[in-house]
């Protein structure tokens, strides 16, 4: 159960922390796109099929990204620093 709250605690912090800087560029120093993790509605920029920050349809979609301090994403269980149609 403490491993589940700690990883609930730190997708929500991320998502959170993404959700404060929908205007940040991806080529951002020091930070990565991280797919598979996005709440929905909590997405950075335009992707899977739309092209503005916020319009994920729903949690979890692999195809939706937020940026993230670099090496943070292989550290989160179900993310991928790659979207699912491009592996």
């Amino acid at each position: 159960m403490k491993k589940t709250a700690a990883l609930s605690l730190a997708v929500g912090t991320l998502v959170a922390m993404s959700s404060i800087s929908t205007t940040a560029v991806a080529g951002k120093p020091g930070m990565e796109k991280c797919y598979g993790i996005v709440k929905a509605g909590k997405n950075d920029c335009g992707a899977n099929g739309h092209s503005c920050a916020g319009q994920a349809a729903k949690d979890g979609d692999a195809n939706e990204w937020i940026l993230v301090p670099e090496g943070t994403c292989d550290k989160i269980v179900g993310s991928s620093t790659e979207p699912k149609d491009k592996k």
